[in-house]
């Protein structure tokens, strides 16, 4: 859903963002406490001081799982596209007889 072109105000590992945005303000703060939750998960798992390295491997992680859904959608289309052609041809010899 869009909305007219707003400032929403997040929180990410401490620090305050303002995103210019026309997406409803509780999407963004959701995608925003995502983000937030694999930043911290990454910095329970790998202590460093470092903000960047964390963001660089929660961007990693967060890829990582936006390539896996991908990637079962893809294989999932392929089974329902597989299994339309199977029932049509059956439907063909039903049909037929």
């Amino acid at each position: 859903m869009t909305v007219p072109e707003q400032v929403v105000s997040v929180e990410i590992s401490g620090q305050n963002y303002p995103i210019r945005t026309g997406l409803d303000p509780e999407y963004v703060a959701r995608i925003a406490a995502y983000v937030d939750e694999r930043m911290r998960a990454v910095g329970d798992a790998t202590p460093t001081g470092d903000p960047v390295r964390l963001a660089v491997l929660a961007a990693l992680n967060i890829a990582d799982e936006l390539f896996r859904c991908r990637d079962a959608s893809r294989a999932r289309s392929g089974e329902i596209a597989e299994r339309a052609h199977e029932l049509e041809e059956l439907l063909d010899r039903v049909l037929m007889s």
